[in-house]
């Protein structure tokens, strides 16, 4: 369990750093649409779900082969809490940004790390307190692979409504 622990706040501080990171290598590669799959690609806060959603995918992935074997929860407790953070982000963006009127970069910051939290919180919480029967570990593995499919698609495609309207393409007259 102190093990598990450890696992849980070396991926907070990883997740954060990373995706604070991806932030900026989309424009840094050059506008490469590879690097655009797994960084945002605009200012949308569907775009910047990929902030938590990939390096908190590939931390679990690398925290499942070192601890997360010995639990059979972990799997459904690391997806769920995926979801948990992604949808503080939109709730608490929309929430703030409606009652301000606008949004706030230090908001913004502030936004990403609380759903980073809400998401490890969960998970480290949810990991060792249930078991999980195999069809939920498969039904949380097919709903990983969707919203990866997901955010491919829409970086691509994105559907016309305000989660994927990106807010500097709008000021710019784009």
């Amino acid at each position: 369990m102190q093990n598990l622990f450890v696992w849980e706040t070396i991926g907070f501080i990883f997740v954060i750093i990373f995706g604070t990171i991806l932030h900026f290598v989309y424009e840094w590669s050059g506008n490469n649409k590879i690097v655009g799959i797994f960084s945002p690609v605009n200012e949308s806060v569907w775009e910047h779900l990929k902030m938590l959603f990939f390096p908190m995918l590939l931390f679990s992935i690398i925290e499942y082969f070192m601890v997360g074997k010995e639990y059979k929860n972990f799997i459904a407790a690391k997806s769920f809490g995926i979801l948990l953070g992604l949808l503080f982000i939109v709730i608490f963006f929309y929430a703030y940004t409606g009652i301000a009127g606008r949004n706030f970069l230090w908001m913004d910051i502030l936004t990403f790390i609380l759903g980073v939290m809400v998401a490890f919180t969960y998970s480290g919480r949810k990991i060792t307190s249930a078991e999980a029967s195999s069809k939920t570990n498969w039904a949380s593995l097919l709903f990983l692979t969707a919203l990866t499919l997901s955010f491919i698609v829409f970086t691509f495609r994105p559907p016309h409504i305000g989660l994927f309207a990106s807010p500097v393409s709008k000021k710019e007259g784009k």
